[in-house]
């Protein structure tokens, strides 16, 4: 598989590398957040290893900005050793947590299990329609070359239909994901929203192309409209 290594100590990328590619890996590596972000969007790795301690971001920061369009496995290796730090990391979206050092075979064999629990499908980085594109590694939307600004609860909704475009996002997951748990009983707060980003985006709000509404059922993203 393509394995992408993310770390600022180049001691280590060089061991990862010779260890991964003697064992039949694809191998890219970066040396900070930006460019990790960049080599993610264009190979598309099978898996990440990624540092906390990067010099330009937060490996945090990292975790949320993939978890925007992909589900590829993420493994956090780090000296980190707190256990509020393996929560805040698995909470926003990593899948296991090396602390460092560790052993090579016990990687390989967190390797194979993350792999195996991978999602099947991803979502491409960009969401394209005749009116907007929505950019989901970026975090922002665009329409005719200009951002739009939305704000975080309209984007939230956005970024979860870009993530299924074509499909029904249930009301109940939206509501689940965007408020939680305690609000998959209030309808109309999609209503409203919806309403806000269709006034936005679409050609004619009256009659949407592109933010369709199933009624009693949920919403999709129709990207040829």
């Amino acid at each position: 598989m393509r394995v992408l290594v993310v770390d600022d100590d180049v001691q280590i990328i060089r061991a990862m590398r010779i260890n991964l590619r003697a064992r039949g890996h694809e191998v890219d590596t970066a040396e900070g957040g930006a460019g990790a972000l960049r080599l993610a969007t264009e190979n598309r790795p099978d898996l990440v290893l990624l540092d906390l301690g990067l010099p330009d971001m937060e490996g945090l920061e990292v975790i949320r900005r993939l978890r925007g369009w992909t589900q590829v496995p993420i493994i956090v290796l780090s000296a980190r050793h707190s256990a509020g730090e393996k929560v805040r990391c698995l909470d926003s979206g990593a899948d296991d947590y090396v602390t460092k050092p560790f052993g090579m075979d016990e990687l390989l064999a967190r390797m194979r299990a993350a792999e195996r629990r991978s999602a099947s499908e991803e979502a491409a980085p960009e969401v394209a329609t005749a009116a907007f594109t929505v950019d989901l590694s970026a975090k922002r939307v665009l329409r005719d070359g200009e951002e739009v600004r939305v704000t975080p609860t309209e984007w939230h909704i956005l970024e979860l239909l870009a993530q299924h475009p074509g499909h029904l996002v249930s009301q109940r997951r939206l509501l689940q994901e965007v408020w939680g748990p305690a609000y998959q009983s209030e309808t109309n707060y999609l209503r409203v929203y919806m309403a806000q980003l269709r006034r936005k985006l679409e050609p004619d709000p009256a009659h949407p192309r592109f933010l369709i509404t199933e009624a009693g059922r949920g919403y999709r993203l129709e990207t040829d409209g």
